[in-house]
């Protein structure tokens, strides 16, 4: 996985990509992966080929933001999904509400979520939900260390997705539900692409598509929010 360096002159800062072999060799290899991030990754996966696609096409030039790095990391956004889910112990629920501050985020005009900044976007809208709804949460540089960036960079890029937020952090139970009932499209589109493969825990496409409504993992999640944004915690 490539450095994320946003400019030249971050490159004499810390790096944690090799720190986070020291986060790692903490945990044991038995961690198990929700199903909401093969179907995040999936369709970030999906909507990055699509805006490049689009760049390419309309010889469109992208909006830099702080978000994009120089060139596209190794790690696929599959495995760093996991990566973030393993170590930062956050509820499946923040995988869903980071969507929805990504989107809110790519609302601006001519930003485009691209190889380049879907990393950046996804760790930091993971963090901003983790601090939001859950009950427990680590600081920034340990955060940074498994997103594989600096803690300078982590503070700076947590209070841009805020201020472009306008520190509304909120989100309706509609709107959490439709997000979930969105990913679960995913389902059939992982179906139709790899029918014959297996896929990181889901053992056949039979297995994905058994469900034509929200997920049990997705309902649990959305009952969860709900008991939170009820008690006042949203």
């Amino acid at each position: 996985m490539g450095t994320f360096t946003t400019d030249e002159s971050d490159k004499h800062e810390e790096s944690y990509l090799s720190l986070g072999l020291t986060v790692s060799q903490s945990k044991k290899n038995n961690t198990e992966y929700p199903k909401v991030l093969l179907l995040l990754a999936a369709y970030l996966d999906r909507s990055v080929q699509k805006n490049e696609d689009l760049l390419d096409s309309n010889k469109i030039k992208d909006s830099s933001t702080i978000f994009h790095g120089h060139r596209a990391p190794d790690l696929s956004i599959k495995l760093y999904a996991e990566r973030i889910f393993k170590y930062s112990e956050c509820s499946p629920s923040c995988f869903v509400l980071a969507l929805i501050y990504m989107e809110r985020y790519l609302q601006q005009p001519h930003v485009y979520m691209t190889s380049l900044s879907v990393h950046r976007l996804l760790i930091t809208s993971v963090v901003v939900a983790a601090k939001f709804t859950d009950d427990a949460f680590f600081n920034n540089a340990f955060y940074a260390r498994v997103g594989g960036i600096s803690t300078v960079e982590m503070n700076r890029l947590e209070l841009d997705l805020l201020f472009n937020l306008d520190f509304r952090l909120k989100v309706d139970l509609e709107t959490f539900g439709s997000y979930c009932l969105q990913l679960e499209k995913e389902t059939m589109v992982l179906v139709i692409d790899r029918p014959i493969q297996q896929v990181h825990g889901v053992n056949s496409a039979k297995d994905l598509s058994r469900n034509s409504s929200i997920d049990e993992s997705c309902k649990s999640e959305l009952m969860r929010y709900s008991s939170q944004a009820l008690q006042g915690c949203s």
